[in-house]
C-alpha cells in the first residue's frame, strides 16, 4: 500500500438531487458544460437521493454546482494506491475499523498494471492518515 503519487488528496462531492428522471442529466450537463470530467461517480436512493462524483477539476466543479443552483457537499478523499490483488482491501478496512474510524464511502478510482487506485471518505480524515501511516 502507498500514498498515490502526487496526491494529497481529492474531494468527492455529494449533490443532493430529487428522485425523479432527468436529474443525473442535469448534473452531467452542468459538468459538461464547463470541461469537467467526471473520474468517478456513484448514486443513492436513500432519504436523501444524492449522486456522489469525484471529478478533475474541484474549482470548477464548485463553480458550476454553484452556478446550477445545486445543493452540495465536500468531503476530502485519503487516495491510496493498493496491490489488485485479494485481501487487500481488508488490510486498509480493518486498520481504519481497529482506530473506531468509520468508512463513509469508497470509489475505485482506476486501475493500472498490478495497481488499484481507492478514495475513501471516513469520519476523522487525521485519525485515517495516521492509522494508515500517510
Amino acid at each position: 500500500m502507498s500514498l498515490l503519487r502526487g496526491v494529497v488528496s481529492l474531494k468527492q462531492f455529494e449533490i443532493f438531487i430529487k428522485n425523479r428522471p432527468g436529474e443525473l442529466a442535469r448534473v452531467a450537463e452542468a459538468l459538461a458544460a464547463n470541461g469537467i470530467n467526471i473520474v468517478a461517480i456513484a448514486s443513492e436512493r436513500t432519504r436523501k437521493p444524492m449522486i456522489k462524483i469525484v471529478t478533475n477539476d474541484e474549482q470548477s466543479t464548485q463553480s458550476a454546482l454553484s452556478n446550477g443552483k445545486f445543493k452540495f457537499e465536500e468531503h476530502e478523499l485519503i487516495v491510496l494506491e493498493l496491490s489488485d490483488s485479494p485481501g487487500e482491501l481488508v488490510k486498509i478496512a480493518r486498520k481504519l475499523a481497529n482506530r473506531g474510524l468509520n468508512v463513509e464511502s469508497i470509489h475505485i478510482l482506476g486501475r493500472q498494471d498490478e495497481y488499484t487506485r481507492i478514495g475513501i471518505v471516513v469520519d476523522n480524515i487525521e485519525k485515517a492518515k495516521d492509522a494508515l501511516r500517510l
